[in-house]
């Protein structure tokens, strides 16, 4: 199920029709392994309750105290936790397309900031400690700009750069007019 507001609770309701027991039943057990780390806490219900990764994770996060999977509500709020480098360059990296592409859109998905047009997203970026992940959102376009990123290390949707990266416009421009001619 998914939910725009990223209520974790949300999920509750299919759990317990699902499951047989009302959600405190399972917060409960989980409160018996006191030492018990995530992965092991999503094990147990898993092998245990047959329960699937998202119900799982859905109880176990909101036992952990996560009642939320909403880290960000605006991109303004993600740039502002980078530290003072990555937030210049993921910033300049938006603002780069969105000088040539007005009409894209800069939201939050999956906790991170991406461009979108018409509900279809066109670009994304994540970052990371050390580096930046960029995602054209296609394999075809990634494949279409091999030569230009002959430097880069490329990964089957995405691209890496440094966090002091020198935005390269060209490239960036030329990827978002390949995505959205597809």
């Amino acid at each position: 199920m998914t939910d725009a507001s990223g209520d974790r609770s949300k999920f509750f309701p299919a759990i317990e029709k699902k499951h047989g027991q009302p959600v405190s039943h399972f917060l409960s057990e989980l409160g018996e392994l006191t030492d018990a780390k995530y992965p092991e806490q999503i094990a147990y219900l898993r092998e245990n309750h047959g329960f699937s990764q998202a119900h799982a994770n859905a109880v176990v996060m909101h036992f952990r105290g996560s009642t939320t999977s909403k880290r960000f509500s605006t991109p303004k709020q993600f740039f502002a936790q980078l530290d003072p480098q990555k937030k210049k360059t993921a910033e300049l990296i938006f603002s780069t397309i969105m000088e040539k592409y007005p009409k894209l859109e800069l939201v939050i998905a999956w906790n991170q900031p991406m461009l979108r047009i018409d509900g279809k997203y066109v670009f994304g970026l994540s970052a990371s400690k050390n580096h930046l992940t960029l995602n054209p959102f296609s394999s075809d376009v990634l494949e279409s700009m091999e030569s230009k990123l002959a430097g880069y290390k490329v990964n089957k949707n995405t691209f890496i750069v440094p966090v002091d990266w020198k935005v390269d416009a060209a490239l960036l421009r030329a990827m978002v007019k390949a995505r959205l001619a597809e």
